[in-house]
């Protein structure tokens, strides 16, 4: 019973913790793009970024992101021969570089703090994608576990990773035309 306990709490908190990767990556989209406004305006919407990316990050995304390890760590715990599956090895690796967007994007939002962010709102749009990536990776290899044919499975993600990025390129150009 705690297992299943542990997994209601990994999945709310997963889910808690990729809309908050998801929304600070757009909050840095637009702090970034802010800053093509006079001083005057950019000073008022750089404090409010900065106020909104802080909340999100401390109340929301960083406890969600300890809270789902900890219940994986739970669920691990109550049933340890599930370190012996594939999958789940597959899965923990693709967890392991979410952990280390998750410290990007922190890096990022101090960069954006003390205006020495070197990004482009076209290379934040990217960098969000990538955890779209990560999150069907790590979506696909638990529920598919050992029926996943990984071949096809990296070829699959590698084409979402290239339909992601078109789209961004496609919306950069729809967007500058639309303000040109």
């Amino acid at each position: 019973m705690i297992y299943l306990y542990a997994k209601a709490i990994h999945i709310i908190f997963v889910i808690c913790w990729m809309a908050g990767l998801f929304y600070i990556v757009r909050l840095f989209i637009y702090h970034t793009e802010a800053r093509q406004k006079r001083t005057e305006e950019y000073a008022v919407l750089h404090r409010q970024f900065m106020v909104m990316e802080h909340k999100l990050w401390w109340i929301i995304t960083t406890p969600s992101m300890y809270l789902a390890v900890l219940a994986g760590l739970a669920m691990l715990a109550d049933a340890p021969g599930l370190l012996q599956a594939g999958w789940l090895h597959v899965k923990l690796v693709f967890v392991l570089g979410l952990i280390g967007y998750h410290f990007v994007c922190q890096r990022i939002m101090y960069q954006l703090k003390s205006e020495q962010s070197s990004w482009t709102s076209n290379r934040l749009r990217m960098w969000n994608e990538l955890a779209t990536v990560l999150l069907f990776a790590i979506v696909f290899a638990v529920v598919l576990k050992s029926a996943v044919n990984w071949i096809y499975g990296v070829i699959g993600l590698l084409l979402l990773a290239i339909m992601l990025m078109v789209a961004v390129k496609w919306y950069k150009k729809f967007r500058d035309r639309k303000s040109g």
